[in-house]
């Protein structure tokens, strides 16, 4: 299954990768055809009562992320914030107990959102593919952008910097999270020798315009549980509340 995951990051022709937070919505995702099943961190730890950030307990994470890969043949690949403290070692051997062959590493504090030393992180991820192996497809969040860590000009040059650590280290791909800019996107796309992954962004951009910049794997987050959610919120709940149907035509 890693290895399916791996050959699905193709630059220019994206996987698509919707994001579930339950068997139930992974389930609907594959049903529609999806060759992947992410996972939110945020939306999994709003199913289980936390708020994100690594609030919630690492063992129920690993416990909702093997039923949902349980509950589907595809290859499942999870957001693991940064870690959850757990040494490298530890990590991989609790992590590919799940089933799942993917996951998502940040480099920024989920406590404080400072930014984690590169050399760091790059130590980190290269201890956890020599412990993984070809095991687990590395996804290695680059956080320069979503914490505005300078002007924009240094964003990218550091997204570009950690980027190429982090690929050296043995990631899979790079995730530079919050960069919303067309042209950025091709730059990191063109000069990061690796696949790169971009969140959608609410629907700023269409497929197209990402797999054009050369993007491998676009990914959602929780848009689609909010999206469900504030339907439930702001439709159905006030509709019981004055006691009609709410799912009248």
């Amino acid at each position: 299954m890693a290895t399916t995951l791996r050959d699905l990051h193709v630059p220019g022709t994206p996987l698509v990768v919707p994001n579930a937070w339950d068997a139930a919505s992974a389930r609907l995702i594959e049903q529609a055809g999806f060759a992947a099943v992410a996972t939110s961190s945020n939306a999994t730890a709003a199913v289980l009562g936390y708020d994100d950030g690594e609030h919630a307990p690492v063992a129920d994470v690993l416990a909702g992320a093997a039923r949902i890969a349980r509950s589907v043949s595809v290859p499942v690949t999870v957001d693991f914030e940064r870690g959850y403290r757990l040494d490298p070692d530890e990590l991989v051997e609790r992590f590919v107990a799940t089933g799942a062959v993917g996951l998502n590493l940040e480099d920024s504090d989920p406590a404080t959102g400072a930014m984690i030393d590169p050399s760091r992180q790059a130590d980190f991820l290269a201890a956890v593919r020599a412990a993984a192996g070809d095991a687990l497809v590395i996804n290695a969040r680059v956080d320069a952008f979503i914490r505005k860590a300078g002007t924009a000009a240094e964003q990218l040059r550091t997204a570009l910097d950690r980027g190429t650590k982090y690929l050296a280290a043995g990631a899979d791909c790079v995730y530079p999270i919050a960069v919303g800019d067309l042209d950025v996107i091709g730059t990191l796309s063109t000069e990061l020798e690796g696949p790169v992954n971009v969140a959608y962004g609410q629907g700023a951009h269409t497929v197209a315009a990402y797999a054009a910049r050369g993007v491998a794997r676009i990914s959602f987050g929780p848009m689609f549980q909010r999206h469900l959610y504030g339907v439930f919120a702001s439709s159905v709940l006030p509709a019981l509340q004055a006691d009609r149907n709410p799912f009248a035509g």
